[in-house]
């Protein structure tokens, strides 16, 4: 069996089936990241007939029932998001969502004189010979002879049948072909994940994770968009505060939510220590959650599938959404989140800068809220965290293969009665006297101010308040001997106590 089929359809249907929710569209709540000058030049091409591109669409495995019976998912727009986000917004007259998380319409004016296209400008809406926004010929209440005659009532030195043949060659539009390429519900979902990263990489930098965050805003049965939403806004509240009013305007239906209320606490508070992207808030959510490292995972398991038997079960949707929507929400809730900040502040962190590995951070904070999960005592779970996180700087634990790495850490954390115990066993077998004594100094002996052994050095300097110690007792020995020697100092009080 072929991976994938191959058709035709046109605008009006792709577009209708967009209206009718046959095709999802995951992207289209989140910011727009054309320039209005790509949705001119798309409907140019359209109107001079030319390729724009095949639309990819793939159709969710169809998943068991309790009662033996087989459901049918929606349809995911794989690739051409943009460009049909970009058609609704200049035909249908749909407004887009940019950067600040405000909606703004994108107006595409056409002369039907020269037969150009242009972004709807000041200049453009006093000049006659324009129709300021095309959205205006697509609408069914549209008359092409009421048009025809006022636009040459206006411009007398225009033929109406040469007008009138052009503004059809223009309503023509809604039946160019744009090519479909449906992806088979069958192939595996890694398989799919692949196909998604390889066909987005030559525009955005889309990962794992973005698809992901697809599969999940086109579950409407488990608050699919709900939870999209609100890992998304929080993510960007962490680093923008001012689009809060922004959100509540714009999406009253969010901001009606009790997930709305649990993310308003961000808008205002002001951390430069640890901002989460929308990726970093799905990868702890689910490793803590879920024990497990590899986001394709999260994929197969919100699409239903048995790893035993291979099969698509509804009831493994349901619970992998129930597990995902507690996870974000104990992510993004405000104790969580502020005790975790002042565990790194207690470790000397003080800026963002000082940690080059979002990876670290990441994990100590799913490391966190298993602990929590786990009814480990506040005290001991600041001591954990505090010390796993300086010990996986020390060793750039999570530099190499992160996934793989936090699905060994996470689930060995998940296993020891005392999680202690786990942190130990790795401090002895990498963190060992021969470490302190000749590596780490080795380390440190470098000129590059960003080095995470130098940071972790400022770390310790900062969390002892010991800016004058080192004034004294630098002109006693080298500086890495001494930065190595306070470090091992720090291990052996502080990061353990």
């Amino acid at each position: 069996m072929s991976n994938y089929n191959v058709s035709n359809s046109t605008v009006n249907v792709l577009l209708g089936w967009i209206e009718q929710d046959i095709v999802a569209i995951p992207e289209i709540q989140r910011p727009f990241v054309w320039k209005p000058s790509k949705v001119r030049d798309l409907l140019d091409s359209l109107y001079k007939d030319y390729p724009v591109g095949y639309i990819i669409t793939w159709q969710n495995p169809d998943a068991r029932l309790k009662d033996g019976t087989f459901s049918h998912g929606k349809r995911i727009l794989i690739d051409g998001q943009q460009r049909i986000t970009a058609l609704m917004a200049a035909i249908s007259d749909k407004e887009v969502v940019d950067k600040d998380y405000k909606k703004k319409p994108i107006n595409i004016a056409f002369n039907p004189i020269e037969e150009k296209f242009e972004v709807e400008n000041p200049a453009i809406r006093k000049n006659k010979k324009w129709i300021p926004n095309i959205a205006e010929v697509f609408k069914p209440e549209f008359s092409m002879y009421k048009f025809i005659n006022h636009y040459c009532e206006i411009n007398s030195d225009m033929d109406p049948d040469v007008i009138s043949n052009v503004i059809q060659k223009l309503i023509q539009i809604k039946n160019s072909s744009i090519g479909i390429i449906e992806l088979a519900h069958t192939l595996d979902i890694e398989r799919v994940t692949e196909i998604f990263i390889r066909i987005n990489s030559a525009g955005v930098n889309l990962s794992q994770a973005d698809f992901a965050m697809s599969k999940i805003s086109v579950n409407d049965n488990y608050d699919g968009p709900l939870i999209r939403k609100t890992i998304d806004y929080f993510s960007h509240l962490i680093k923008s505060p001012a689009i809060y009013d922004n959100i509540r305007i714009n999406d009253s239906e969010f901001a009606d939510s009790e997930n709305f209320n649990k993310i308003k606490w961000v808008k205002g508070y002001n951390t430069n220590i640890y901002e989460p992207s929308y990726s970093d808030v799905l990868r702890v959510a689910f490793t803590f959650k879920f024990l497990r490292g590899p986001i394709s995972n999260l994929v197969s398991l919100l699409s239903g599938r048995d790893f035993e038997t291979r099969e698509y079960k509804e009831e493994i949707i349901e619970h992998s959404f129930s597990n995902l929507n507690d996870g974000v929400l104990k992510f993004i809730d405000e104790t969580n989140f502020k005790r975790f900040i002042m565990i790194l502040k207690s470790a000397g962190i003080i800026h963002r800068k000082l940690i080059r590995s979002q990876n670290a951070l990441n994990f100590a904070y799913a490391l966190f809220l298993l602990l929590r999960e786990k009814g480990i005592n506040g005290s001991e779970i600041n001591l954990i965290v505090r010390k796993w996180l300086v010990a996986s700087i020390l060793t750039e634990r999570y530099s190499g293969s992160p996934e793989s790495t936090f699905d060994y850490d996470i689930k060995r954390f998940a296993a020891y009665s005392d999680p202690k115990e786990y942190v130990k066993s790795v401090e002895a077998g990498e963190l060992s006297d021969a470490y302190w004594d000749n590596i780490l100094p080795t380390n440190l002996n470098t000129s590059v101010t960003s080095s995470p052994y130098f940071n972790l050095f400022v770390m310790a300097q900062i969390h002892f308040k010991d800016h004058i110690l080192l004034q004294m007792f630098i002109w006693k020995m080298s500086r890495t001997k001494y930065m190595s020697q306070k470090l091992k100092l720090v291990r052996l009080t502080t990061w353990s106590s």
